[in-house]
């Protein structure tokens, strides 16, 4: 929200508390959560002061990946994405970290929530699966106040998500086309 109207923002994956201590001369900057529970939002340290003050935005997706380990122990990417709909929001929450030089970084941390029965019947570790809002909870999602928000990060229904098997080239930077969804036989 920028003069209270959304905004579309460039982030950095994963959050980085504004709260962080600054980095001394040469130090990398720290990588940061590409996630939080939604669970953990409000009883952690690095979460809640982000929560309590609102600072959540949407992360625009068309679909993610889940792995699946294999009877041959293998782990095989499957691509998971939502029925008739060719991008959805995905609840998120960001701070800014200031360096010493004056460099910002807003970063972001996808909320996730426990997985439904599609996504529990691929990954049995008890991954979790990214908080999908519905198209009419946005504006609550981003404006909302904390318990209201909290109420929307559910599970997404599985019988509104399919996922398909998709090739192993999934995460190499060298591989960036239509490929990586394509569906394997």
């Amino acid at each position: 929200m920028h003069d209270k109207e959304s905004e579309g923002v460039m982030m950095r994956w994963g959050l980085v508390p504004a709260a962080t201590k600054p980095l001394e001369a040469g130090q990398e900057m720290p990588q940061g959560m590409p996630s939080v529970r939604s669970a953990a939002i409000e009883s952690t340290e690095e979460y809640r002061t982000v929560w309590m003050y609102g600072q959540r935005c949407i992360v625009p997706l068309a679909g993610f990946y889940i792995w699946k380990r294999t009877g041959a122990g293998y782990r095989q990417p499957f691509y998971v994405r939502l029925v008739n709909r060719p991008v959805f929001g995905v609840a998120a929450l960001w701070d800014r970290f200031v360096t010493d030089e004056d460099d910002v970084i807003d970063g972001l941390a996808i909320v996730t929530v426990p997985p439904n029965s599609l996504l529990a019947g691929l990954d049995h570790s008890g991954a979790q699966m990214p908080a999908i809002l519905q198209r009419d909870s946005y504006e609550t999602w981003l404006t909302g106040r904390p318990a209201q928000a909290k109420d929307l990060l559910n599970p997404y229904p599985p019988e509104r998500m399919v996922s398909h098997a998709v090739g192993p080239h999934v995460n190499f930077l060298e591989y960036d086309d239509a490929s990586l969804i394509r569906p394997i036989v």
